[in-house]
Parts: structure tokens; sequence; C-alpha cells
């Protein structure tokens, strides 16, 4: 296995965090991107520390620089204004002026694409965030759009509400409808390390659930 240098994008958050811990047991080489790093505890030397957010144009490229690939697993800072076509802009920019090309980041399954056949269930639910969370789920929109339009090998992992647990569930993944209800951060956290040497889903957006009984 080739040991890759990861930058990570929202790798103290929620679902972020599983995926860190995940990054550290297989042995990856990290930076993480931190808004507060004086308050990150865990010191470990395969992780390297840049301060700054998403929006810090000059804060992304330091955590680009030097790096194979980028993950994200961002999520909306509270009482500020949708962050994540800001981020995107920046990502691909950093990400083309390195050559770095693969980039692996998780969304909601509102987004929508071409070739969706969502559920009436499914619709229901991605009415429902445009209803009650309209700026983030259309800029959620416009990230797939940005990505769309660039030249580097994406995948966006869309995904129902996370569990935070490490219990593991079989998942499934399918490219049209979402037709599970939830995933568990641990099940997220393998499948997203999983794509780091995979080219199903480049230039992808998979669905990702838990099949439970």
């Amino acid at each position: 296995m080739k040991t890759y240098k990861i930058a990570v994008i929202g790798g103290t958050g929620k679902s972020g965090q599983y995926l860190v811990r995940k990054l550290l047991e297989k042995g990856y080489s990290l930076k993480l991107l931190l808004r507060q790093p004086e308050n990150f505890a865990p010191q470990n030397p395969l992780i390297e520390m840049i301060k700054g957010d998403a929006r810090d144009e000059t804060a992304i490229c330091n955590l680009i620089e030097g790096t194979d690939l980028v993950m994200s697993t961002l999520g909306q800072p509270k009482g500020e204004k949708s962050i994540f076509s800001d981020a995107a802009k920046n990502i691909i920019k950093a990400m083309n002026h390195y050559g770095s090309k693969r980039y692996i980041v998780t969304t909601s399954l509102s987004v929508n694409t071409a070739s969706d056949h969502k559920s009436e269930r499914v619709k229901m639910a991605t009415d429902w965030m445009y209803q009650n969370y309209t700026e983030t789920t259309a800029d959620k929109q416009k990230e797939y759009e940005l990505l769309l339009e660039s030249n580097l090998d994406w995948t966006l992992v869309r995904l129902p509400l996370i569990h935070l647990t490490e219990e593991n569930f079989p998942i499934e993944t399918n490219l049209t409808d979402c037709k599970g209800e939830g995933i568990n951060a641990g099940d997220l956290a393998e499948f997203l390390v999983s794509q780091i040497e995979n080219s199903e889903y480049i230039r992808e957006s998979p669905f990702l659930y838990n099949l439970k009984e």
C-alpha cells in the first residue's frame, strides 16, 4: 500500500473524528485543518495541524501543500453563512495549484444529480431540507455543481442521518436513490478510507447507508 499524506477538513466534527481515528489506525500521515488547534488534545506524530478554516484561502493552501489527496467531512458552523461552496472553491483552486487530484467529500442526501431516481421518501426529505435549511441545502447543491465543473477526481458521498457509533452493520451504495435511513459513523469512516485506493466512484455521487434488519 502506498503511504499517502492526507489533508483532512472537518476532522474534529462529529463524523470527522471517526474518520481521523480510522486513518490513524491504517497508518496514514495527516494534515488537519483546525480553527483552534490549541484545543485539539490528541498528540500523534502522524498529525500535523494547520490553523484556519475552509473559507481561508491561505489556510487551505497550507493544508493541501505536500499532500496526496484531500478528504472532507466539513459541517456547517453555527451562526455563519453557508460554508460549502466557499470551501469547495478554495479546495479546487489549491488542489489545481499543487497538482493534487483525489478529493473525497461527504454531503447530504438532498443533493440532486441528473441520474437520480429518488423515492418519494427521499424526495420528501430533500424538500424538507430546502424548506427548513434553505441556504445550506442550496449551497450543498452548488458545491456539487462546482465539483462537476472541476477536473478533480472527486467522490461526493451522499448521506442520510449519521449515527455516532462504531457499531457495524452491512452497508450499501446506490447512485440513484438512498434506500436506507441512516449510516453509522464507523461504517462511514471505513467506506471513506476504502475510497482512497478505489476508482469505482470517481466523479460520482453515491448514496451510502446501512442495511439493518
